[in-house]
Order: structure tokens, then C-alpha cells, then sequence
């Protein structure tokens, strides 16, 4: 049985390796735009499923993992940046605020579905202007919803973080991941025993 990660994020990647199982990424190419109507959990939870199913209609042999993150501030989405202004923006508005991070798991073999929504409530500390500039001088996080990258840096704008899988925050929730993994019988222990 291949596994295979719907992602072309080096994050995802990085965090599956972790697990210490072979796998390959493959990119998938949908549209990742948001429905009218649709709450950033249900859209994480969407869009973590289409590209799951991207890739399992060109590797039917495969389980497949699909994972989207969407941040949110007051219910309200909060994409990647993508430059220095608009993450100097970004973290003058989160600044002294919750921002919440849906980090959808979807993995199947195309029988079967397993979905999750991990959420990670991050409290960002009241944050200087020049503390702001000196982290995206360093860090550049603009391919990172909320411009902050919890695993590096980031993690020094935060106050504090909640959540039940602490590998969430970075885009694969890898507790929620091995149990979906274990009930299709792929067990990242499985050689250890």
C-alpha cells in the first residue's frame, strides 16, 4: 500500500517525515477558493478532502493525505500574506489577540473516509512595531497564514496556545494522523515492535 501526502508544502512534508514512514508528495491542483455561506472549519475540512481525492484519481492503490489550514480571527479567514506590508499588517491586527487555526486531516483509499478538524487557539502578545519589522526582517513568513511560524521564530510573538495536538499549528496534526493511519493499517510503530 502507498501513502501518499496531497501537498506540495515543504511544512507538511517535513512534519510527515517525522513519522519515519515512505510516502511521496504530490501536488494537487484545485481550486481553493471559499464557498459564500462556508465556516473556515468547514472549509479546511473541504478542501483537505478535494485534494485527498486530486490525487487519489490518478493512484487508486493508494491511501492518501489531504490537510488544509485556515486561520481565523473573530470567525473571519486570514490568508498568507505573501509580502513584508501585508504581514506587518497582519500581526499589527492579531497583535493582543486569539487567532484560531483549523488544521484539517483528511486520508482515505477511496472506500473509506477518515476526517478531523485539530483547532489551535494562539494568543498573540501586545506586540511593539519595531518587535513586528525585526521578526519579518528574520523570519519572512509570507506563505504562512497569521505570518507567524509557530515552529521558529513565531513562536516568541505568542502569549500562549491551546490546542490537543501540538503539531497542529504547523499544518498536519501528526496525533490525529497516526490514529487515521493506524485504522487503515498503517502503523508508524509497526517496525518498532
Amino acid at each position: 500500500m502507498r501513502l501518499i501526502l496531497a501537498s506540495s508544502s515543504r511544512y507538511r512534508k517535513t512534519m510527515l517525515e517525522r513519522l519515519g514512514m515512505p510516502f511521496c508528495s504530490i501536488s494537487p491542483d484545485i481550486d481553493e477558493s471559499p464557498l459564500q455561506g462556508e465556516t473556515p472549519s468547514q472549509l479546511a475540512l473541504r478542501l483537505s478532502m478535494a485534494k485527498a481525492q486530486a490525487i487519489l484519481a490518478g493512484h487508486p492503490d493508494a491511501v492518501v493525505i489531504g490537510s488544509d489550514q485556515v486561520a481565523t480571527l473573530d470567525g473571519q479567514p486570514i490568508g498568507k500574506p505573501g509580502n513584508f506590508e501585508r504581514a506587518r499588517e497582519q500581526l499589527e491586527m492579531l497583535s493582543g489577540r486569539t487567532v484560531e487555526f483549523h488544521s484539517a486531516l483528511c486520508v482515505t483509499d477511496g472506500r473509506r473516509y477518515e476526517i478531523d478538524d485539530v483547532v489551535t487557539r494562539c494568543r498573540f502578545r501586545s506586540l511593539r512595531t519595531s518587535e513586528i519589522i525585526a521578526y519579518l526582517e528574520k523570519e519572512q513568513p509570507y506563505d504562512t497564514a497569521g505570518s507567524a511560524k509557530a515552529e521558529g521564530l513565531g513562536i516568541a510573538l505568542m502569549d500562549g496556545m491551546e490546542s490537543n495536538d501540538p503539531t497542529a499549528i504547523i499544518g498536519l496534526p501528526l496525533i490525529a494522523l497516526s490514529r487515521m493511519l493506524r485504522s487503515f493499517g498503517l502503523d508508524p510503530l509497526a517496525d518498532a515492535q
